[in-house]
């Protein structure tokens, strides 16, 4: 009687096992966006990839006098970009984000007027980013889930805002500088020599020098290198990231 019953108990241990095994597996295998490093959230900086794929970036805030010139030179390259545009920059220059759209590129929201999001509760950086949002769809049709706060600023607050609102914080990992009185060549030195596979570069529309100097940019780059949306970047589900922004498959 009691081997019967020390049976049953391992019987009963065993399909307990079996039960929380897919528990467990399903449980680390779900999404996560974000990663606390010190008690911090980051959002992605770059991207851990097996191929050669790099993201080419442009920030839109000013004018859109440059916007043919850098689409023009995008298609040369067979280049697809993501733009982050800000929604005021949208209320001005909408025909700029149509053809931005039309020509097969990617569209990320960069906030409604630029603000701090660093001093905006996260009531108002959803509501701010709803709004740009919103600017974007009604041109392009489009309801956009990427996002690059104003500056790249940003803190626990902000990450976790955009975070619940089911959209990814996208930063980047080579910073071209190519505003203000930036020099051609410092651009391209910035663009070029330190991009690695899974890098996001940014640049900006609106500059004195960017739309200029973007040919050679992209024609040091698709020497060894692959251009990808970010979308096409990234991973949107099962993955980590690392205390240097750094996006891995799990």
């Amino acid at each position: 009687m009691s081997f019967i019953v020390i049976k049953l108990k391992h019987i009963i241990f065993a399909a307990l096992i079996i039960a929380v095994i897919p528990l467990i597996y399903f449980s680390a295998a779900k999404t996560v966006s974000v990663f606390k490093v010190n008690g911090r959230e980051v959002p992605i900086y770059s991207v851990e990839r097996d191929d050669n794929k790099i993201a080419v970036t442009f920030d839109c805030a000013w004018n859109d006098e440059d916007i043919d010139a850098i689409l023009d030179t995008l298609d040369k390259y067979n280049c697809k970009a993501t733009f982050f545009v800000v929604g005021d920059w949208v209320e001005k220059y909408p025909e700029a984000l149509r053809k931005i759209s039309e020509r097969g590129h990617e569209v990320g929201n960069h906030s409604y007027n630029h603000a701090d999001y660093t001093k905006l509760s996260a009531a108002a950086i959803t509501a701010d980013l709803d709004k740009c949002d919103a600017l974007i769809k009604e041109v392009t049709g489009i309801n956009p889930y990427l996002m690059r706060a104003p500056s790249g600023g940003y803190n626990d607050t902000v990450v976790k805002a955009v975070e619940e609102s089911g959209r990814l914080y996208i930063q980047w990992s080579v910073d071209s500088i190519d505003y203000g009185d930036a020099d051609p060549q410092s651009i391209y030195d910035r663009s070029v020599k330190k991009t690695e596979a899974g890098d996001i570069i940014l640049l900006h529309n609106g500059t004195k020098s960017t739309a200029n100097v973007l040919p050679k940019i992209l024609e040091a780059l698709e020497c060894k290198y692959e251009f990808a949306t970010i979308s096409e970047l990234i991973y949107r589900d099962n993955y980590i990231i690392d205390n240097n922004g750094r996006q891995f498959q799990k």
